[in-house]
């Protein structure tokens, strides 16, 4: 399938490119970046992730997009969709299953300047207006305050109880999640562009 392509004012949400792949290894090896994961991603870990994600946009033309900036073509991370294989369908502990996650992991030179927030946005309305999904959710452990900050800014609605994820060991510093929830009728009725992508 080929693969889509998403624009906003400010970033380009692309398939990846070879030379996103050493930026790309750099970030996931910043502790920085990954506090909120289990641990920073060796060299070879980072490519066979770039590998995974660039197959799935292959394959179905959508995915976690590379991130770049308009200005000046800069590769900032990764923003888009995705169906989480590590959280196993009909496990009790992760009621929300099956289910489509907006996600992002961006450099730390690109934090607090609304990239995240303005990716997303354009990768809802793909998957609610292109993919016409009834719902898309993203979660993450309880001490990441800053991607929960951003999920309330598309409006996404916490669920009331955390999950234990089941990828992480009991007692696991990070085992214990927030689910956040964004609904279609929810996105149409707070949509800040207030505009339908191209069919």
């Amino acid at each position: 399938m080929e693969p889509i392509v998403l624009s906003t004012q400010r970033l380009v949400l692309r398939p990846w490119r070879a030379a996103d792949r050493e930026p790309f290894a750099a970030l996931n090896a910043d502790p920085r970046v990954m506090r909120y994961f289990p641990e920073p991603l060796s060299r070879a870990q980072s490519e066979a992730l770039v590998d995974r994600i660039d197959g799935l946009i292959r394959e179905r033309g959508w995915g976690l997009w590379a991130l770049e900036r308009r200005s000046d073509g800069h590769f900032l991370g990764f923003t888009g969709l995705g169906i989480p294989k590590a959280l196993l369908p009909f496990q009790p502990c992760v009621p929300f299953q099956p289910c489509v996650e907006v996600g992002w992991r961006l450099a730390v030179e690109f934090w607090g300047q609304g990239f995240a927030t303005e990716a997303a946005r354009a990768a809802l309305r793909f998957g609610f207006e292109r993919l016409e999904l009834p719902e898309v959710v993203s979660f993450t452990a309880l001490d990441n305050l800053p991607s929960q900050a951003v999920m309330e800014r598309l409006a996404m609605v916490r669920d009331p109880l955390p999950f234990e994820h089941p990828s992480l060991p009991v007692g696991h510093r990070l085992r214990a999640h927030c689910l956040y929830r964004l609904s279609a009728e929810r996105w149409r009725a707070q949509d800040p562009e207030g505009r339908s992508l191209p069919k």
